[in-house]
């Protein structure tokens, strides 16, 4: 009877562990899912390059995400606050999954290596970007640890992507050693002042170039940002980031970070303090990143240049005004000369060219006479004695157009000129012309070289259109480009070879005329352009920057 019932109290006992058991593990699930619920519902940031975070919800100084010109391919998420972090990773439609690799880990050692996105459980969510995938790549403990995630596509490994939860307090900077770079007669040498107090004498030397400064190495001195102020302004007159490696070994034998510093930021004697603080958030209040500040201060003693003797000074004084005075005379003397002969070469270069000018055209006078006057003789061998006298009259009003000394014609009286001239000469071929000028140009008051266009149109008359009679078409028109002023002759004759060189004075005396206009109108060149074929003949001059 004992027995049974020292075996019923031993299976109520065991019954009661196994309620109690289960009681507590229940418990212990609600809690979790609980606090897993708080951390998604709660709390979410951005944690880096598709990563978002889920922390407690009792945290309150969160400092997420932030990135670095230094590292950029590193985003930093500060969770002094946080026990717990859930880590979920999100793609767009747009993204190959399964070209994604990642990689965690754990206060430096690795957790996950190089794992990939399971499709099957990513779950979309819809939100003001879009649509979006995500999957939680786990929740960890966070309090007093660093999580690292490493993220990157197969097609560029190279690009690793790198976030850091930081979940312990960031250790205030250290100043291992000050440096300095001396100039010395067959090179360089470095003077050390290792392990420097808070208040440490430096002297700067004229052969001094430049001083370094070295700090302790941590995993996140890409945080760190230095700063030196001078103390007596209060002003800020170094900043830098842009921490280097490989010149100062540390005792592991590992390279210090450094920073190189130009001697010519110190303005003079003084004390300067060095400031080595973390960059943590742009809303960091100054009281938490003080926290984590090192100030050091330099007493910096610089080489005051030797001063001069009072007399030495007197003597200065008075000879550099002098001296200065003298070189300013003889410098405006000397731009004055150089500036004459520079307009006197210009002058006389102008007035060789306005000689030739005038030789050409009192060659081109009598060509255009004779050939004027071989056509009156034409007519009159024809006993086309009216014809004759029509001419004559046109030729008469002509020939003083063409003896008047005048270097500028305004556009009406070179379209006169002109029209005189076809008029005449229609008299003995019967062809037909028209004279045209754009509307937008005012031709009483825009001018050119008298008698420019009068060869170009004797020309398409002679050796153009002279044999097609009635049939002869020639146009001259006066348009207007932008600023250029643009003269064209067209003519429907036989056209003829531009690369051959004619016995013909006209041609070749008006290139020559338009070479020698170019060398006085150097600012408004005058460009030339011949188009010639078995349809007819098509001669351009522009006058750029004319009008």
């Amino acid at each position: 009877m004992n027995f049974l019932v020292e075996v019923y109290r031993n299976l109520k006992l065991n019954i009661m562990k196994k309620i109690i058991f289960i009681f507590l593990n229940l418990i212990i699930v609600v809690f979790v899912v609980k606090a897993q619920e708080d951390i998604n519902f709660y709390k979410k940031y951005s944690a880096g390059r598709k990563l978002l975070m889920c922390v407690d919800s009792s945290a309150k100084n969160i400092y997420y995400d932030k990135k670095f010109p230094n590292q950029p391919n590193t985003s930093f998420n500060f969770l002094p606050q946080v026990n717990n972090v859930s880590i979920q990773i999100y793609f767009n439609k747009k993204d190959s999954v399964q070209q994604y690799r990642y990689t965690i880990l754990a206060d430096n050692k690795p957790i996950v290596v190089n794992k990939s996105i399971d499709k099957i459980q990513l779950t979309d969510v819809d939100t003001p970007d879009g649509i979006l995938s995500y999957t939680k790549l786990g929740m960890f403990s966070i309090k007093g640890k660093t999580i690292t995630t490493l993220l990157y596509n197969i097609e560029k490994p190279l690009d690793i992507y790198k976030s850091v939860f930081y979940g312990k307090p960031i250790p205030k900077a250290k100043i291992k050693a000050f440096l300095k770079l001396t100039a010395v007669e067959h090179g360089f040498s470095y003077s050390h002042v290792n392990d420097p107090k808070k208040i440490t004498n430096i002297n700067i030397t004229n052969k001094d170039l430049e001083l370094t400064i070295v700090k302790d190495r941590s995993d996140i001195d890409y945080l760190y940002n230095a700063s030196i102020k001078d103390k007596q302004t209060n002003k800020i007159i170094f900043e830098s980031t842009a921490w280097k490696y490989g010149s100062y070994l540390d005792e592991a034998n590992e390279f210090s970070p450094y920073l190189k510093i130009d001697k010519t930021i110190f303005k003079k004697s003084g004390d300067y303090e060095i400031i080595i603080q973390p960059f943590i958030n742009e809303n960091t209040p100054l009281k938490e990143i003080e926290k984590y500040t090192t100030r050091y201060t330099l007493a910096l003693t610089l080489d005051e240049p030797r001063m001069f003797s009072g007399r030495t000074m007197l003597i200065f004084g008075i000879i550099t005004p002098l001296l200065l005075a003298a070189i300013f005379v003889a410098t405006l003397i000397y731009t004055k000369r150089k500036d004459e002969k520079k307009l006197a070469k210009q002058y006389k270069e102008k007035e060789i060219a306005q000689l030739q000018l005038n030789s050409v055209r009192s060659q081109l006078n009598p060509h255009f006479l004779f050939n004027a006057l071989a056509g009156i003789q034409n007519l009159i061998n024809k006993h086309e004695v009216d014809k004759a006298n029509r001419y004559l009259s046109k030729f008469a009003r002509l020939t003083r157009n063409v003896l008047d000394s005048q270097n500028l014609i305004n556009l009406t009286g070179e379209k006169t000129l002109i029209d005189d001239y076809l008029q005449m000469e229609q008299l003995r071929f019967g062809f037909n012309y028209t004279i045209t000028s754009s509307t937008d140009l005012d031709t009483e008051n825009v001018e050119i070289p008298s008698m420019l266009l009068q060869p170009f149109v004797e020309n398409a008359v002679k050796h153009g259109i002279a044999e097609n009679g009635v049939e002869g078409e020639i146009e001259v028109s006066f348009d207007r480009k932008s600023s250029d002023l643009l003269l064209k002759i067209v003519d429907n004759g036989k056209g003829f070879n531009t690369t051959e060189t004619y016995s013909g004075l006209g041609l070749s005396l008006s290139k020559n005329r338009i070479s020698l206009l170019n060398t006085i109108y150097k600012d408004a060149p005058f460009v030339l352009d011949i188009k010639s074929s078995i349809q007819g003949t098509v001669i351009t001059i522009t006058l750029t920057q004319w009008l």
